[in-house]
């Protein structure tokens, strides 16, 4: 260390020390003072001063000091230097102009100036405890910076050559830059047999670089002295033991972080990867093909589930197999259907194997608009991370590919015009491939206000009508400072907006998914009391400010949960991870001002820098998941079900009686249905089971799906929740009191299963720790319910196909779609003449491929819409295959079209453009019969002046809708949800009206879609039997397509 005795100095200056010394002065060899050093030092009087190497930090030791005495006056020599330590040695070189030379020989020193500084972040923040050194050959310690990032340095003369003399450098090390682990990258589910090695890999991301890595088998730590692990865990000699669950955990000094567990599957040598028995999967017949054998119209054409399977494995073991493999259909039969007057090929799976997976793309496709109007944001920026990746459209539409590593979707929507605040959103995505659409709500920026920088400032959060703010926000005087941390003084700019869970329209704009970490690395929920966002500017809105130290004032009044008052923390939304981190705790607010108040308060302190968007919460333990399934029709068939959907769930305040009544939403969940629907997270209480309340809606392709009614009483059967958990649930449907609201939402009381209970334990509501139960629940099991309204059309194709699934497409010649990474969907406009409904089916068959000229494609079948104002005139816009090449790629076919109106119809005329141009591109199909149109489909997307539609798409429904929307339409690049029957026709038939008009099946299906078919064939046949003859009213609308 360094020892500066007073006896000592006694001894070497002798009478230039008083005898009694009333204060010390210490400062290191650079004229820095000791307590601006940071160092542990002691001084006394008595004995003088003291510095010891074994109280630094660690890795420092004491620096050189020098001390002087200060006596009582006329008792001090006024010659009397500093101690020797000081002087510098007889053979020091330096010359200085100004000042005298300093201990080291390196810089000239004035005892009576001072360098004043600023320490700043590269944000702007100021870097409060930097350190400060000189640049020389050896870092010698200034001094540290102030909280404010200020410092100041004695002693250094101001000749002008101080920059040359002094060339500083600062080493910040602040609490705040600290940032917890991100996983990057999990690891992924791996198939092997025994005997084989394995490599799962994990990355996290963070500041500092996560040093530590752990893994962890069905939740048991991995001995790391054994497994010899780091972010990589190598597997040899696999046993069956091995197999099951794996995760890693990653660590700093931040904190920690999980990965998402990766399923190991170890099997025999010798045993199949793949069951190779198909599981049952029916499709639907056409209306005239009812199967005695059955007693339906449903076939069993069998699917191969595409699982992971073990293939040819890779030479060197890597993080992720080079190429994957899946389960799928290894071998298919055709068989023959009879239905009315003829045959329907269908092709069946008989054997499932393992063969390389379906190459697939993941796609988000949106609309981003205004959540108090609509307003969509025109030519907005989006942004992963600091990355820009994508701009809105016109109408606010967006698409963005999905990386393949992808495991979380983190978007940032910015507007350019500034008048939504900036939005980052944690979007759920379909992993099997596809595109899922959502629908984002941004809420618009408050106006700006003006304050006067030198003067305290309150800006309320929270303005509900008749009711008071939930928080407030303190601006102490001189708080702002520009980009480079210099103090701002002057008018400044602020717009302050707050999203406020008590207005239930807000609930679609929040911020994120609501999710931080905690200590251990688990990712956990939140309970939102608001969010607020922030900008402040210069007076000319030119310049960013930053701000110091913000209060928070919360009002205790609007906590209706007594335990969260003692939970209640600031948070800032990182938006390159879409994770809350925690800014402070909340204190009783002792201020004078407060306590003039008869309502108590709580404050918070924060700093307003690079993050903008701050929210109060609280975490949540008192979890559950709610299972939601989406089907295509009201069938609820297993076949039937939709993959893709977006299924929404609003968390409710507690009930009446639960401290609190629901008049504040807290929270907003989203989740993407799969193959076995969505389990959705949710606040539920065992104590109480009508504490927490939620509403669930389900949207497709930005169609609202329709929930179950609740009226005129409850089904059990149809909303797939048994009695009595049914009534303790108190399912509604948003339209249960009033049939004027839209039926597209349901209501619950998430009331948490009772283990003891037997009616509980099977679904719909999951405890935390039963997720994965939830998640792999079998269909029979307890699940509520969304269905697409289902419109006058069907479809059938020979090869079985999910659009809801890439992953089920079939390499097949007579695949309707024939490469599942892009999908093509053309349509025809046909204009019928006459009184009556008619039903149009296209045949789409093999035409000039020699391998499948004259083998069905596939069946298309759609009733006409009448005319909203005249009584004679319908159209229809029908969907055929499109012409192209198969899925070898080798060469294109001119599918074999059949346009046929099934009624007492004949062919009126043909578009001139659409015939000019088959006559051109030949072969020409042979159109004998007049009561029908046969074509060989164009290859290329003609458009409206030919009465054709075509769009490409990398989601089948779509391309499909948007084409579909473009017929309505009658236009190329417009869009109509009413069709328009006399524009874009490419036919025109005349359908005479018969005498006596019978029912057709399948009308009589549509009217009473909730009877069974059997039930519906018995009406028929008693109908015919009389004679009846039933007429209904058409639709003028088609069934909610997407607007594109």
């Amino acid at each position: 260390g360094d020892h500066e005795h007073l006896d000592a100095i006694r001894f070497y200056y002798r009478d230039k020390v008083c005898e009694r010394p009333t204060r010390i002065e210490a400062r290191t060899t650079d004229w820095v003072p000791a307590q601006n050093t940071g160092q542990v030092v002691h001084a006394s009087l008595q004995e003088g001063f003291w510095c010891l190497n074994k109280e630094q930090p660690a890795g420092k030791t004491c620096l050189n000091y020098a001390v002087r005495f200060l006596c009582p006056a006329g008792k001090l020599n006024p010659n009397a230097p500093f101690s020797s330590a000081l002087l510098p040695s007889p053979d020091c070189n330096l010359t200085c102009s100004m000042g005298r030379v300093n201990a080291d020989c390196d810089a000239c020193m004035c005892e009576d100036h001072v360098l004043h500084g600023m320490v700043s972040l590269a944000d702007g923040a100021p870097a409060a405890e930097a350190t400060v050194y000189v640049q020389s050959e050896n870092l010698k310690l200034l001094t540290e910076s102030d909280s404010n990032g200020g410092f100041r340095i004695p002693g250094v003369c101001p000749d002008g050559n101080y920059r040359q003399t002094l060339a500083i450098k600062c080493t910040a090390m602040i609490h705040s830059l600290l940032n917890k682990p991100y996983i990057v990258k999990n690891p992924v589910d791996k198939v092997r047999r025994i005997g084989q090695s394995v490599l799962l890999c994990c990355k996290a991301v963070g500041n500092p670089a996560p040093g530590q890595y752990l893994w962890y088998h069905n939740g048991t730590l991995l001995d790391s002295s054994v497994y010899k692990y780091n972010s990589k865990l190598e597997l040899k000699n696999l046993n069956i033991d091995q197999a099951g669950e794996y995760f890693c955990k990653a660590s700093n000094d931040a904190g920690s972080v999980k990965s998402q567990a990766a399923k190991l599957s170890v099997i025999a040598s010798d045993e199949a990867s793949c069951d190779p028995r198909p599981e049952s999967y029916f499709i639907r017949l056409p209306h005239d093909c009812f199967q005695n054998t059955t007693n339906s119209f449903y076939y069993d054409v069998g699917k191969c589930p595409a699982n992971i399977c073990a293939g040819k494995i890779d030479q060197g073991l890597q993080c992720k197999d080079s190429v994957a493999y899946c389960c799928g259909v290894s071998k298919m039969e055709m068989r023959e259907i009879s239905c009315s007057g003829y045959t329907l090929p269908t092709k069946v799976a008989v054997e499932c194997g393992c063969s390389v997976c379906t190459e697939i793309k993941m796609t988000v496709q949106g609309r981003v608009t205004a959540a108090d109007n609509g307003e969509p944001m025109r030519f907005g920026h989006i942004y992963i991370g600091n990355n820009r990746i994508g701009m809105t459209g016109y109408k606010g539409t967006f698409s963005v590919h999905i990386p393949a590593d992808t495991e979380r979707l983190v978007l940032t929507f910015v507007d350019r015009l500034q008048k939504f605040v900036n939005t980052t959103k944690v979007l759920p995505f379909n992993k099997k491939g596809g595109v899922v659409f959502h629908e984002i709500k941004l809420l618009r920026k408050k106006a700006p206000v003006t304050l006067e920088s030198s003067e305290t400032n309150t800006i309320p959060l929270g303005d509900m009508e008749g009711d008071d703010p939930i928080a407030e926000l303190e601006i102490p005087p001189n708080t702002f400072y520009r980009q480079n941390g210099e103090l701002y003084t002057g008018k400044v700019k602020a717009s302050v907006t707050f999203l406020d869970p008590r207005n239930m329209s807000t609930a679609t704009a929040a911020q994120s998914d609501l999710n931080y970490i905690n200590e251990e690395g688990d990712m956990l929920p939140l309970h939102t009391y608001g969010m607020f966002s922030m900008d402040f500017t210069d007076e000319t809105a030119t310049e960013s400010l930053h701000a110091g130290k913000v209060r928070v004032h919360l009002d205790s009044a609007q906590v209706r949960i007594p335990e969260h008052l003692q939970q209640m923390k600031l948070w800032s939304l990182n938006p390159e991870t879409g994770l809350w981190e925690e800014e402070g705790d909340f204190k009783p607010d002792r201020s004078t001002r407060r306590r003039r108040e008869e309502r108590i308060f709580l404050v918070g302190n924060m700093e307003i820098r690079e993050r903008r968007l701050f929210n109060l919460d609280v975490p949540e333990s008192r979890r559950c998941y709610v299972k939601v399934r989406a089907y295509r029709s009201e069938r609820f068939l297993p076949s039937e079900q939709v993959e893709g959907a977006v299924i929404s769930l609003i968390n409710m305040e507690p009930a009446s009686g639960y401290s609190s009544n629901p008049r504040a939403w807290g929270r907003f969940d989203s989740a993407v249905t799969g193959p076995n629907g969505a389990c959705l997270p949710a606040f539920c209480d065992q104590q109480r089971p009508d504490a927490y309340s939620a509403y669930i809606l389900a949207s497709l392709g930005g169609e609202e799906l329709e929930a179950v009614p609740s009226s005129p009483r409850l089904n059990p059967n149809a909303i797939g929740v048994p009695q009595p958990y049914l009534n303790k649930l108190n399912y509604r449907r948003t339209d249960h009191a009033d049939p004027r609201i839209k039926k597209t939402a349901f209501s619950i009381t998430v009331a948490k299963p009772r283990p003891s209970t037997a009616e509980e334990s099977n679904g719909p509501i999951y405890a935390s720790e039963n997720l994965r139960e939830c998640e792999q629940a079998h269909y029979s099991a307890a699940h509520f319910r969304f269905y697409r309204v289902e419109g006058d059309r069907y479809d059938y194709n020979t090869v079985p196909f999910n659009e809801n699934d890439p992953m089920s497409w079939t390499e097949d010649y007579q695949a309707w779609w024939p490469n599942p990474m892009e999908y093509r969907a053309c349509y025809i406009k046909v204009k019928i003449n006459g009184p009556q409904e008619v039903n149009i089916r296209s045949r789409n068959m093999g035409g000039t491929h020699p391998y499948t000229v004259g083998k069905l494609y596939g069946i298309r079948d759609v009733r006409t819409i009448r005319d909203m104002e005249l009584s004679n005139l319908a159209a229809v816009c029908l969907e055929f295959k499109c012409s192209g090449m198969l899925y070898d790629q080798d060469r294109v076919d001119r599918t074999l079209v059949r346009i046929i109106p099934q009624g007492n119809c004949y062919r009126e005329s043909v578009n001139s453009m659409l015939q000019e141009y088959l006559v051109n591109h030949l072969p020409l199909a042979v159109n004998n019969k007049s009561g029908e149109y046969t074509m060989l489909a164009p290859l290329d997307p003609l458009g409206h002046n030919y009465g054709i539609y075509t769009v490409t798409d990398q989601n089948p429904s779509i391309a499909k809708e948007i084409a579909l929307g473009r017929c309505f339409d009658g236009t190329s690049d417009g869009t109509s949800r009413v069709m328009k029957s006399n524009v874009g026709i490419a036919l025109t038939f005349n359908c005479v009206e018969k005498e006596v008009i019978q029912q057709s099946l399948f009308q009589s299906l549509r009217n009473s879609p909730r009877q069974s078919e059997r039930t519906g064939i018995r009406r028929q046949q008693r109908e015919i039997c009389i004679g009846q003859a039933k007429t209904r009213r058409v639709t003028q609308r088609r069934s909610s397509p997407r607007v594109q």
